[in-house]
């Protein structure tokens, strides 16, 4: 699977769910990230509940069958040219937060991978970049950036129509427009397109909500546990940090 699929409504829940499962700031402002919270945070987990039905219905009545209509009228090497436009049309945001998360080589190798695909990539239906020797850095967001500045995790929210979410990562909602160049075409062509990555999206994602709905005794629960362990993952550049024994006994025992 892909690891640059958009984070867009129920697609962010599948999304989160099935990475969850294949992974077992400034220089002088950036710090390191807090340690991931062992418990979610869900204050308001009936009126959650309710908006992750909501989101369910509108997968099952309209996001799967136009992702199925999607998957028999285009052919496989125009889902990936689709899927290789988005992913281009991410870049500058991963550029501007890896530059803030203090890692400018990222950075610049994000930067790289804009202006070659989008050149030589024509607008980036094809990754040229990447066989040049400029392979992806991975998504990077502003939340992961608040995360690295040592922001909490926060409160647990699930969003209508956009999926799961915390009151940390929903930051990055109005900084993923602003720094995506499809935003700036005008909004005429701009919400067509951003049908399609999310049509094309959820295409990409059938099996893994089979999967989930197949192997979750309580959906809610599994989405919002695969959402915190996605979100670490990123947080931590794949490598978050393992509890400590001690501190376990520490929070068990009244020593």
């Amino acid at each position: 699977m892909d690891p640059h699929a958009v984070r867009t409504g129920p697609i962010r829940s599948l999304r989160a769910s099935l990475l969850a499962l294949l992974l077992p700031v400034m220089t002088a402002c950036a710090g390191s990230p807090p340690p991931p919270e062992p418990d979610a945070w869900d204050p308001i987990e009936p009126a959650n509940r309710q908006v992750y039905v909501f989101n369910e219905q509108l997968d099952r009545f309209v996001a799967k069958p136009l992702a199925d209509a999607y998957v028999f009228v285009t052919p496989r090497f125009a889902r990936r040219g689709v899927t290789n436009f988005f992913d281009n049309m991410g870049e500058p945001g991963n550029a501007l937060n890896n530059t803030l998360q203090g890692k400018p080589g990222d950075g610049a190798r994000d930067t790289g991978r804009f202006l070659i695909n989008s050149t030589l990539g024509l607008a980036g239906l094809f990754d040229v970049a990447t066989p040049l020797g400029l392979e992806s850095t991975g998504d990077e967001d502003f939340g992961q950036t608040l995360a690295v500045w040592g922001a909490p995790e926060g409160m647990y929210l699930v969003l209508p129509a956009y999926g799961p979410n915390n009151t940390r990562d929903i930051n990055d909602i109005p900084v993923s427009l602003a720094s995506n160049p499809v935003t700036y075409v005008g909004w005429t062509v701009a919400l067509p397109l951003y049908a399609l990555d999310l049509v094309n999206t959820r295409a990409r994602l059938d099996q893994a909500a089979r999967f989930r709905s197949e192997a979750a005794l309580d959906e809610y629960d599994f989405t919002r546990s695969a959402y915190r362990q996605y979100r670490d993952n990123l947080i931590w550049d794949g490598e978050p940090p393992e509890a400590d024994f001690f501190d376990d006994l520490d929070d068990d025992f009244d020593w």
